[in-house]
């Protein structure tokens, strides 16, 4: 599947600071999957797109954790 990732809005994980180097943003605007990148690479780098039931179901596991 391809997926047009230009133009959209990104926002940075909940998880990040402004002192973090280490930041993912994650972008709320195609229907059905979630694009995620690093923010240093921000439009450089790589953008890997996720199901967003996969998103969702990583998300909660993540969260069990903390």
């Amino acid at each position: 599947m391809r997926t047009d990732v230009n133009g959209l809005s990104w926002r940075k994980s909940s998880y990040s600071n402004s002192e973090s180097a280490s930041c993912v943003e994650v972008s709320d605007g195609l229907p059905g999957v979630v694009p995620v990148r690093d923010s240093k690479l921000a439009g450089a780098g790589p953008v890997l797109v996720f199901p967003a039931a996969v998103w969702s179901s990583f998300i909660l596991d993540v969260k069990a954790q903390a």
